[in-house]
């Protein structure tokens, strides 16, 4: 019989033992799955819990292998656990429940872990599966899913609120907004790019071709940023800057609509109508746009100014019959005759709206209130802005009225900036302050007036009186109260500063003011003298209830005052006061 021969292990010989640790359970877990032993795999990952119990990533293994198994209330248990007692910056386990009540058929359950995931995972791991979710979760619910944000996607929620206040012209709460964004995400062009026309929109130049720049550090082909480089430039008459880069942009043939659409807009406020008409064009032809009459106006405006008169009349007759609502088509097809025989100029703007002059003057007709649609247009709300910053004095008030009928905080916030302007002409700054308080903005402001930097109290405007009585204040509510739908802003303010330097000069003396219709009636009947309207002590004492006697009066210690009459005598010497 042969020997058996037994090995024998020399002193040499290593012994590696086996490492019994969560990394060995994990392993064979992994290897089980693969091969479909679930039970197995399931066993493994609670051994490698077992010994790292503060290991999340274990646990959530473990509820991955029951929900394959179908064991879903039991897989959310640990789920659950993980994010309330272990990690909860896990947030990848409430799209686990989701996923999990989704197949429970407990659909609201579903909704609110998947709410939960949304808004608070930073990374969106999951977001096209939620996406997909959310459709199944509209279906069996009968009702979009409530969702208020997708944290992933914060700064595109904002940016999105940010274009729609640029599209409504709130260019002060947009910059606020996307100033925010950049802040947090400085590699978002299209929030630069937007921040730098909401700065431009504003008047702010310097500010917006730094924005630019920055942009194009940053991103050198940005076609957005070039075409808004090329309008800067233009504004800025840098024709040496701007040649070459327009020369680019004529080569330029972009893919995708957004593109073709904003490199279109630029060539035609560049001037160089043939390429917009090209690119208008070109988007013509995509079915899906057909309907939009705006670009069939903006095809019209770009063939007008090539000399393609039929082609601008039959797209501008395509526009009446999208929008047969609109005055724009109507407009313009009345001036193509003009145009044709060279009695009018081409269009230079491209924007769906009668030109700004139109508006202006259906406004004028309606001096009780700025028109809503004009109050809503962005074009019109920069142009006002713009001409507060850059107008000329008589712009400037006219743009200061105007801003008063909008009476919204964008208009608050800018004419708040304007009074503190060091370089603005004072008078100016008084009605835009006067302006302030008649749209309701009662708390302290500040102003800069003669040079000094100055705090009007609540309420309070601008004077150099110690003290401002209840009385003093009755008069005034009663003028402006009467005034209001007859006389502008301006008229008003006059009045206001009518009072204020009478009640300045006569001070301490003010006469005991027994009936306050009185002096409003007075007052009102110098304003209307000083801006030359028809008006006589009668009609004035009717509307103010009061005796044409005591408006007299009122007006001849007005006048002895302040010498309105004498003043008036020496600017327009033809003035004489109406009869009674």
């Amino acid at each position: 019989m042969k020997e058996k021969k037994i090995a024998i292990a020399s002193h040499s010989t290593k012994i590696i033992p086996i490492q019994w640790d969560a990394t060995f359970f994990f392993e064979r877990a992994v290897r089980s799955m693969d091969r479909y032993h679930y039970d197995k795999a399931l066993k493994y990952f609670r051994r490698a819990a077992e010994y790292e119990p503060d290991n999340p990533v274990n646990h959530c293994n473990m509820a991955g292998i029951l929900s394959e198994m179908g064991n879903y209330e039991e897989s959310n248990r640990i789920l659950l656990s993980i994010v309330s007692e272990l990690d909860p910056e896990m947030t990848e386990c409430h799209f686990y429940m989701a996923n999990n009540y989704a197949n429970m058929e407990n659909y609201e359950a579903a909704e609110e872990s998947l709410i939960r995931y949304l808004e608070e995972d930073p990374d969106g791991q999951f977001l096209e599966e939620s996406e997909e979710m959310m459709e199944l979760l509209h279906f069996e619910l009968e009702r979009p899913t409530k969702l208020a944000f997708i944290k992933a996607r914060e700064g595109f929620f904002e940016h999105d609120r940010a274009r729609a206040m640029l599209e409504e012209g709130k260019f002060v709460e947009a910059v606020r907004l996307l100033e925010s964004i950049v802040e947090k995400n400085g590699e978002f062009m299209a929030a630069r790019n937007n921040l730098a026309l909401a700065y431009y929109y504003m008047g702010m130049f310097e500010k917006a071709m730094v924005t630019i720049q920055q942009v194009l550090e940053l991103e050198p082909g940005n076609l957005h940023a070039l075409c808004n480089l090329a309008i800067f430039y233009q504004h800025a008459e840098d024709k040496v800057s701007l040649l070459p880069l327009v020369e680019m942009l004529c080569k330029t043939v972009p893919f995708h609509q957004e593109h073709v659409f904003k490199l279109a807009t630029t060539m035609g406020i560049l001037g160089e109508h043939g390429e917009a008409y090209r690119h208008f064009m070109r988007l013509l032809k995509d079915n899906g746009l057909k309907s939009d009459p705006c670009l069939y106006h903006y095809a019209a405006v770009a063939a007008c100014n090539i000399g393609r008169y039929e082609e601008a009349r039959r797209l501008w007759q395509q526009v009446s019959k999208l929008d047969s609502e609109s005055h724009v088509p109507g407009y313009y097809l009345e001036q193509l005759t003009l145009m044709e025989n060279g009695q009018h100029a081409a269009p230079t703007s491209y924007h769906y709206h009668l030109p700004f002059e139109e508006q202006f003057k259906l406004w004028e007709k309606r001096s009780e209130s700025l028109p809503d649609h004009m109050k809503r247009d962005p074009l019109v709300r920069s142009s006002f802005f713009w001409a507060l910053r850059h107008g000329d004095r008589h712009t400037k008030l006219q743009v200061i009225q105007a801003l008063g009928m909008i009476a919204d905080n964008e208009v608050k916030d800018a004419l708040r900036d304007f009074i503190v302007e060091p370089q603005e002409d004072d008078y100016l700054k008084r009605i835009a302050i006067f302006v302030l308080r008649s749209i309701g903005v009662h708390e302290s402001l500040n102003a800069v007036l003669e040079g000094k930097e100055t705090v009007i109290e609540h309420s309070r405007m601008p004077s150099r009186l110690p003290i401002w009585e209840d009385k003093w204040q009755s008069v005034l509510e009663a003028a402006l109260v009467r005034m209001n739908k007859h006389y502008d802003l301006v008229q008003q303010h006059d009045l206001l500063t009518l009072w204020i330097e009478f009640l300045s000069r006569i001070y301490p003396d003010v006469p005991k003011l027994g009936k306050v219709e009185g002096w409003a009636a007075a007052l009102e009947y110098l304003t209307a003298k000083m801006h030359r309207r028809e008006i006589s002590y009668h009609e004035v004492s009717q509307r103010y209830g009061t005796s044409i006697a005591t408006v007299s009066k009122c007006v001849k210690r007005i006048d002895e005052i302040c010498g309105i009459k004498e003043k008036m005598r020496m600017v327009l010497p033809a003035l004489t006061e109406a009869p009674v």
